[in-house]
């Protein structure tokens, strides 16, 4: 692609989904029809979406912000049902849509229709974010679905790679379909668990936000890339550096902190507009390729396989979340009864995205002896009305779905009672290190300095500290130097205790976040670069 057209690719994605801000109508929804409708005006360029670009260049930064921004403790509270979805609904679907596609659709052989049913089978992770942001899901049904979104493209790619291998007559065995699939997933563990501590280390001890941050920036390519070089999968390793660089991210500098969570969220923001957009402009690309099938007969497979697509959807979730409470005493002592609504939320938010489109356009042209790849045009068309058809109707019509069954959406009474307590229980470690410190006569300051340590507890004054310019006759350091080092030891004494309750299941990832941030700007504001 040239740089023009990837530049008004950026630009005008990135303009539709502002512009979706002001509207009641979800960014992927607009930024979908945008790009249907662009795709045929006079001068538009042709935009091929190439899965050499999307999986390693696009995948891993969408899956790591994904990733950071999610909760390791929830997905560990969550991991029975999110393994289900992620692994388990996946093969389900791969062989359920393929057997019906396979019926349906005359002159597609059963191998080729597997392969159909792995590119539609895993809900994107993109989509589901997006989604669940926009409409306040109640805070487990989310932590299932984003579990779901950040492992199901691994489970996907593999069973692709196995039921690609069959029908392109490579010969492909149950017994090495399962190894591959247990090569690609501990591997990929694997991978994600030696970079993680490393890659910690490294951000912790590099001393400039920009280096820092340069660093995040190249970690989710870099981890994506070593782990499919031994043929594990890149997926898993993003995933696994991601939620542990999340769940350790409080030991990271603030000033990264502040920056990183700016530099991120413009990335997805455009990574995310510029992918809804190019799914909307494939259409002409499918098309052209459609053949022999146009006409009203490849319509009614179209609608046939969404159909298919949502109603197994459906037979798996609600035998997968209460067979498993009837079976084991132990599940129903240890998790919360799960309401019917939720799981009907949960079958109804499985929004396909890029994903499975990039893995469609990786199909090769040509099977074994060089011949024409089965039905591939065919296979191409179907996983774009089948994405086309999630993400309308099923994104357009939750909003409304949630409202009308009245979920109930998340405390606030509680939460803002939870961290009015964290908040306490820090402010009162800080007034105890701070008298631990002013005892000391290194650390000497005038009395209006001391008190507006005590007092920036409470109330934090917009007016900037004057520095005074005198110097502690012990250490050397001016008044300014060391009200920012006592500044940043109750900041610091507050930070671990936000820690340690996140890590005691006392306050949640999202309000550690909250408060983390309310920290890092004052800490910023103490610490500000003079001019």
């Amino acid at each position: 692609m040239h740089v023009m057209p990837l530049l008004l690719l950026i630009a005008g994605s990135a303009a539709v989904a502002g512009a979706a801000r002001r509207t009641p109508v979800p960014a992927p929804l607009l930024l979908v029809a945008a790009g249907l409708i662009v795709s045929y005006v006079p001068g538009v360029p042709e935009y091929t979406l190439d899965p050499h670009i999307v999986l390693p260049l696009l995948l891993p930064p969408l899956l790591y912000t994904a990733a950071t921004d999610s909760s390791y403790l929830d997905l560990r509270a969550q991991i029975r049902p999110v393994a289900l979805l992620s692994v388990g609904y996946v093969l389900f679907a791969t062989f359920a849509v393929g057997w019906a596609a396979y019926v349906i659709v005359p002159d597609l052989s059963l191998t080729a229709a597997l392969v159909l049913g792995a590119v539609v089978a895993p809900p994107d992770a993109v989509a589901a974010t997006a989604v669940a942001r926009r409409v306040g899901l109640p805070s487990r049904v989310t932590t299932i679905l984003q579990g779901e979104s950040l492992v199901n493209d691994a489970t996907a790619i593999t069973a692709y790679k196995v039921a690609l291998a069959a029908a392109v007559g490579e010969g492909a065995t149950w017994a090495g379909g399962i190894g591959e699939f247990l090569l690609a997933a501990l591997g990929g563990i694997g991978v994600g668990l030696v970079l993680m501590m490393p890659i910690h280390w490294m951000r912790t001890h590099l001393k400039e936000a920009l280096l820092q941050n340069s660093l995040s920036l190249l970690t989710p390519f870099f981890a994506y890339a070593v782990a499919e070089q031994v043929h594990a999968s890149g997926v898993l390793a993003v995933v696994v550096v991601a939620l542990y660089l999340g769940h350790r991210n409080w030991e990271v500098d603030f000033a990264t902190r502040l920056q990183e969570e700016a530099v991120w969220k413009m990335v997805a923001f455009i990574l995310e507009s510029a992918v809804f957009a190019l799914i909307g402009l494939q259409l002409p690309v499918i098309l052209k390729g459609l053949g022999e099938y146009e006409g009203a007969s490849a319509a009614w497979y179209a609608v046939a396989l969404f159909v298919i697509v949502v109603a197994t959807r459906f037979a798996w979730v609600y035998p997968a979340t209460y067979l498993p409470r009837l079976l084991s005493a132990r599940i129903r002592k240890r998790e919360e009864n799960p309401t019917w609504k939720g799981s009907f939320v949960i079958s109804w938010a499985g929004m396909r995205g890029v994903v499975s489109l990039a893995i469609a356009f990786s199909i090769p042209l040509t099977a074994e002896g060089g011949e024409d790849f089965p039905g591939r045009n065919m296979i191409l068309f179907l996983t774009f009305t089948t994405v086309i058809g999630t993400l309308v109707v099923q994104g357009l019509s939750l909003p409304p779905l949630i409202r009308m069954l009245k979920l109930p959406g998340r405390d606030q009474q509680a939460e803002t009672l939870a961290e009015a307590n964290a908040q306490a229980q820090a402010s009162r470690a800080a007034e105890r290190r701070l008298e631990e410190l002013l005892s000391d006569e290194r650390n000497t300051l005038p009395t209006p300095l001391a008190d507006r340590l005590r007092t920036v507890l409470e109330r934090r004054r917009n007016a900037v500290w004057e520095r005074l310019g005198q110097v502690n006759a012990v250490t050397g350091e001016t008044a300014d130097d060391t009200y920012r080092r006592l500044s940043r030891e109750m900041i610091g004494a507050e930070r671990a205790v936000f820690v340690k309750l996140r890590d005691g299941r006392f306050i949640d990832d999202e309000m550690l976040r909250t408060l983390l941030r309310r920290l890092d700007l004052e800490e910023a504001a103490a610490f500000r670069e003079g001019t």
